[in-house]
């Protein structure tokens, strides 16, 4: 911990001053001129890393990666400096500029676009739940020099013929880019990084672990050679496009001659260790947890918001009422044509459940994240030798299996759209005499959609309530 130099309290981060400031005596220091007299020890038990407070004694509970946390006794904030030490080091940091009262705003700004969100989530103690933590990333310098020539033609027409003229383009790059960052963390969602992002890289500075008292952090598990290929792409697609956006070429078509690395001759020195701040906010709701992000630099807002399946469905009522009015003063619809109606929304929402909740299976298994998918790789590499040669289950099957692992419903949600259809198929092929039949199948078929709807809600509620317990941290610094 950082000691203050006048009554020895803690020294934290104060992001309106951006100094360390003690909440006892008021007094403030500049980071880069504090050192600590006393650091968590560290001490190895039965192969498990131990690392006791200096202010108490106290055990201090971390996760792996964990760079700076609080003790759960005292509440000190220790930096754990055995995590960001020497290799590990972060280059740089850019310090919260967002205090908690300002991403508070931000989030319940947000949140009131949403109105079918719980009313749980606007709720004061989970607003207040907001954690401070600093994530690692990656930062990638990209270099382009030398020369480079691509080939084009132009094509026209004369008469009846047509011309094509070819021509070679030679010249001189030289293009830089900095700081393309992406997170190191694999319990970081790559979707919600790539969210709350851009991180403005002129506020960042030379990191000093001072920086991390009051808050948490994490290191990398995440190799540095996961994003250099996207960061050499994302160099090579901008500087591609800018030589053919010039206007002497406007009218000429590019060919391809290869790699762009080649052609571009792009160079990618080793990655920087970064370290960028985002606010995250924890509801639990059973054993899953539903969880908000903001930059803590940007305020930028991104957040898995749940549906209040009560909320959408009065509110589909209540829209229902005005279009059933019309309908009935502006047109006139025989049963069977709309029996036949109901046969084809019924159709529509069963496929709709199958394509949505298939997408639901692969995001929740985290197939989008690489990040995670690689410390995965990392960990169970014979597990995953032995999937390797397996084919992929059918999309049936794994609705069966997503569905029975997080509902937990006895029918699945697309029943009731299947026995919409086949019984609007039974009364359209017995054809009553009847009118009542026709009403009443199509107020049945509407109930069989209507569960489905619901149906599809409450999968989409699991997936917005993921395990995350890393993120259901305590303590930091409640008035930064």
């Amino acid at each position: 911990m950082y000691e203050c130099p006048n009554c020895g309290g803690n020294l934290k981060f104060d992001i309106p001053s951006q100094k360390l400031k003690c909440d006892y005596c008021l007094t403030m220091k500049d980071p880069y001129e504090v050192t600590k007299d006393r650091d968590a020890e560290e001490s190895n038990v039965f192969d498990a890393t131990i690392f006791t407070c200096p202010q108490c004694g106290g055990e201090i509970l971390s996760t792996d990666t964990s760079a700076a946390e609080f003790c759960s006794f005292c509440g000190a904030s220790t930096i754990l400096d055995s995590r960001i030490s020497k290799e590990l080091r972060p280059a740089h940091i850019i310090p919260f500029k967002q205090t908690k009262d300002a991403c508070k705003s931000a989030f319940i700004a947000h949140i009131k676009r949403s109105p079918f969100a719980p009313d749980d989530l606007k709720d004061e103690k989970h607003i207040e739940s907001f954690r401070g933590i600093y994530m690692p990333y990656w930062s990638y310098d990209i270099s382009q020099q030398g020369p480079v020539s691509f080939t084009a033609e132009k094509s026209y027409r004369r008469g009846n013929y047509l011309y094509t003229d070819r021509y070679t383009l030679t010249g001189d790059i030289n293009a830089r880019y900095h700081n393309l960052s992406y997170d190191a963390s694999s319990s970081f969602a790559d979707n919600i990084s790539e969210q709350i992002a851009p991180f403005d890289t002129r506020d960042q500075i030379d990191f000093t672990p001072s920086f991390l008292s009051g808050f948490y952090a994490d290191t990398a598990d995440v190799d540095d050679s996961l994003y250099e290929d996207d960061a050499r792409a994302l160099a090579n697609t901008a500087s591609y496009g800018g030589i053919k956006n010039v206007p002497a070429f406007s009218d000429l078509t590019f060919k391809s001659t290869g790699s762009l690395d080649e052609t571009l001759r792009t160079k990618c020195p080793a990655p920087k260790r970064v370290m960028y701040p985002v606010w995250f906010m924890s509801y639990r709701k059973g054993d899953r947890i539903a969880y908000a992000t903001v930059n803590g630099q940007s305020g930028k807002v991104a957040a898995d918001i749940p549906v209040d399946i009560k909320k959408y469905v009065i509110a589909s009522l209540i829209m229902a009422i005005p279009v059933f009015i019309l309908l009935n003063l502006f047109f006139t619809i025989r049963p069977r044509i709309t029996l036949i109606c109901s046969i084809v929304l019924s159709a529509a929402t069963f496929f709709i459940y199958l394509s949505e909740i298939v997408k639901i299976y692969h995001r929740d298994k985290k197939d989008d994240d690489r990040g995670y998918l690689y410390q995965k790789t990392f960990d169970s590499s014979a597990e995953l030798k032995t999937k390797a040669g397996k084919k992929g289950i059918p999309a049936i099957n794994k609705l069966r299996q997503f569905e029975n692992a997080g509902s937990g419903l006895k029918l699945p949600g697309f029943a009731g759209s299947l026995a919409a259809m086949i019984t609007a198929l039974f009364v359209f092929i017995w054809n009553p005499v009847s009118d009542i039949w026709y009403y009443g199948s199509t107020s049945l078929i509407f109930l069989g959609i209507l569960f489905t709807v619901t149906g599809i809600i409450r999968q989409y509620n699991i997936l917005t309530t993921r395990k995350l317990p890393q993120f259901e941290r305590r303590g930091g610094n409640d008035n930064a």
